[in-house]
């Protein structure tokens, strides 16, 4: 189930595209969980978590662009939908990585095509998760952030995007497993998440953080054909 934010201070406009939410949900068979929150005020500060927002622009106090500008301090993927009449306002939409524009009064045949844009946008951030013990428990990571997973003395080190390192014991083999296709062996001792790798070498990988990792005589040629397609798959 999606989760569906709804940023708007006239109830109407609300009322409207909670509506047109339904009906898109029943004809596409797609559950959908839709919040109205009545203002950007309300919105601001409260690192609100969602599949998709509908931002109305025009609003008291804070008007939607500022609380687009806040919301991509905390996070810059979920897809935005700027919803107004205020067409001036689209050049810095697109500062905040807005997905779409709706003009009010928004009709359902206008709806349509933006909503099936933003569903093929959630259905692309879906990501599986992985567990990986920690010294404070379990700790639950989304697959993306994971940069790359090395083995020493048998320890595994889960290299996560926020800096942090977490040791498990394991095995290569059961890791490659477990995270499936969106990684690739560059090596005996090491996988790298494909989409984490940020420039290719004869005989390495660099990843986002900038760590370069480097191919084993024996993964080399496979490393960087399963490379090769995943670039040719994301175009």
């Amino acid at each position: 189930m999606y989760r569906i934010l709804i940023v708007e201070d006239t109830p109407a406009e609300a009322d409207a595209l909670r509506s047109h939410l339904a009906r898109f949900s029943s004809e596409r068979d797609v559950p959908l969980d839709v919040q109205v929150i009545p203002g950007a005020f309300e919105f601001v500060g409260a690192h609100h978590q969602a599949d998709l927002i509908f931002m109305d622009i025009d609003m008291p106090g804070v008007n939607g662009i500022e609380a687009a500008e806040e919301l991509r301090t905390y996070d810059d993927q979920v897809p935005l939908v700027f919803v107004t009449n205020l067409a001036q306002y689209a050049v810095r939409g697109y500062a905040v990585d807005a997905l779409d524009f709706l003009v009010k009064p928004v009709t359902y045949e206008a709806f349509v095509p933006c909503m099936e844009r933003a569903l093929r946008a959630m259905r692309r951030r879906e990501v599986q998760t992985v567990t990986i013990p920690s010294p404070d428990g379990l700790r639950v990571a989304r697959q993306d952030e994971v940069l790359y997973v090395d083995i020493l003395r048998h320890d595994l080190h889960y290299h996560l995007a926020d800096g942090s390192d977490l040791r498990v014991r394991g095995s290569i083999r059961a890791v490659a497993d477990e995270l499936g296709a969106g990684f690739v062996k560059v090596s005996a001792s090491c996988l790298a998440n494909l989409a984490q790798v940020r420039l290719v070498r004869q005989g390495s990988v660099v990843m986002a953080d900038g760590t370069e990792l480097f191919f084993s005589r024996g993964c080399r040629k496979a490393a960087l054909e399963e490379i090769a397609n995943y670039v040719g798959r994301s175009v």
